[in-house]
């Protein structure tokens, strides 16, 4: 697929007007992303997996209502984040975050890590211990902060963009990310040999 220069929203607009084509660079940009921001907060890939294409089904169901009002992105995951909402309340469940096996996405994150031939067993399994205390850190957060972390880490939004998007105030969002970055590395800190 070539690399299109045209912005997020000039493409969503450009779908809106019946160009396939810019739907798959769109798509091709946030798949990854958005698949990541769900399976972490979801209580199984089955599920993410579902929501995951009701989101690309409302993107297609909105193309020709789509308006600017807003980066492309903090759109996207609005939809993602209220599809995860309407999940919550129709299953009456804590989200949670689950740990992606190999057949969940296209790469294990553990795998992926130790991916290195080169690497000793010994040090494979240092580095998988390692990424399961970080994905286990990151479960830990209280809500709020573990979705305002992910949306910044995981989604790439600023801290204005995850304000609109779960509608709070950018300081808040400021908090909830220092407060889960200061608990992460405590976390971590402590499970260091």
């Amino acid at each position: 697929m070539e690399e299109d220069s045209r912005s997020d929203e000039q493409l969503m607009l450009a779908y809106g007007e019946g160009s396939a084509a810019a739907f798959e660079i769109l798509y091709g940009r946030w798949r990854r992303r958005i698949y990541r921001f769900l399976i972490r907060q979801c209580d199984g890939a089955g599920t993410a997996d579902e929501l995951y294409q009701d989101v690309w089904l409302r993107v297609v169901n909105a193309r020709r209502q789509y308006t600017v009002a807003a980066k492309f992105s903090t759109w996207l995951f609005r939809i993602a984040r209220n599809r995860l909402i309407d999940h919550w309340r129709a299953e009456s469940r804590k989200p949670v975050i689950e740990t992606p096996l190999a057949d969940d996405c296209e790469t294990d994150p553990v795998d992926a890590v130790a991916a290195s031939a080169e690497l000793q067993p010994e040090r494979i399994m240092e580095r998988k211990d390692r990424v399961r205390l970080v994905v286990g850190a990151v479960e830990s957060l209280p809500d709020a902060q573990r979705e305002a972390f992910l949306l910044h880490e995981e989604g790439g939004l600023t801290i204005d963009e995850i304000a609109v998007l779960t509608e709070v105030g950018h300081e808040t969002v400021k908090s909830r990310l220092r407060y889960a970055v200061a608990r992460l590395r405590a976390q971590l800190t402590e499970c260091r040999p």
